[in-house]
């Protein structure tokens, strides 16, 4: 059964990073979603023309039918640009989901859970995170998140919050091209060696790992996952290249 296109509307906008906006969408008819899945957006304008493209959903599945999309603005795009620029409090565009059902967690999974970003890759499992944070999943998880720069981090904040709730969640990341002064966590790029570091002791054998970010970090992440030993059957990824955004 195809999903049906239902009017939105945005009912808060939040700047994450310079070039991120987190958007709360109010959806009367939304059923509810999982953690991991991703909604469809599309915009329609005066001479017709639409243009449409999928956002992962942010926030936790207990707060429908309000769900948080955070979207990263891509400078030649048609979608994200006028979400960024244009769209405001109150605006309304259609929307349809939830879509996704293999990359997406339970709270009732026991294994140990392990989370690698890069970049926007975070929002999907942000949403595991909050999720795991709200109904107080105890198994004990990990994330490796890596960001271009400090600046660049998405949810900052919160991930820094949620490391400190001592619930097992243990936040590593990885600036790539520029650190603060003082900064202590990893200076490069994912490699094995870092999985290797990070993973070490966290119950690779039993893990489920969830991966999202551009293709080249997914595959060297996957691939490194497998080889530590993680079973390429617990391996679930999702990734994205250029596009219009």
């Amino acid at each position: 059964m195809a999903l049906a296109w239902q009017l939105a509307t945005v009912v808060g906008i939040r700047l994450e990073t310079p070039h991120v906006k987190s958007y709360a969408l109010e959806l009367p008819a939304w059923p509810g979603h999982r953690a991991g899945q991703h909604v469809d957006l599309r915009l329609t304008a005066e001479d017709g023309y639409q243009a449409q493209r999928s956002y992962s959903i942010a926030s936790a599945p207990t707060g429908a039918p309000r769900v948080e999309l955070t979207v990263e603005r891509v400078k030649e795009g048609e979608v994200s640009p006028f979400l960024h620029d244009v769209v405001v409090v109150g605006d309304t565009f259609e929307a349809r989901g939830p879509i996704g059902g293999y990359f997406v967690w339970e709270p009732d999974a026991t294994a140990p859970l392990v989370l690698v970003a890069g970049g926007s890759g975070i929002v999907p499992l942000m949403a595991m995170l909050r999720h795991r944070a709200t109904v107080g999943a105890n198994a004990p998880a990990t994330l490796l998140y890596s960001s271009r720069t400090a600046s660049d981090v998405i949810y900052g904040a919160e991930l820094d919050a949620l490391a400190t709730r001592g619930d097992g969640l243990r936040v590593v990341q990885t600036l790539t091209r520029q650190q603060p002064p003082g900064w202590s966590g990893y200076r490069r790029r994912i490699d094995r060696a870092m999985l290797a570091e990070v993973l070490a002791g966290a119950g690779e054998n039993a893990a489920q790992a969830f991966v999202c970010g551009p293709t080249p970090l997914v595959e060297v992440v996957a691939q490194g996952l497998v080889g530590l030993g993680v079973p390429a059957q617990r391996v679930k990824t999702e990734r994205f290249g250029p596009s219009g955004g």
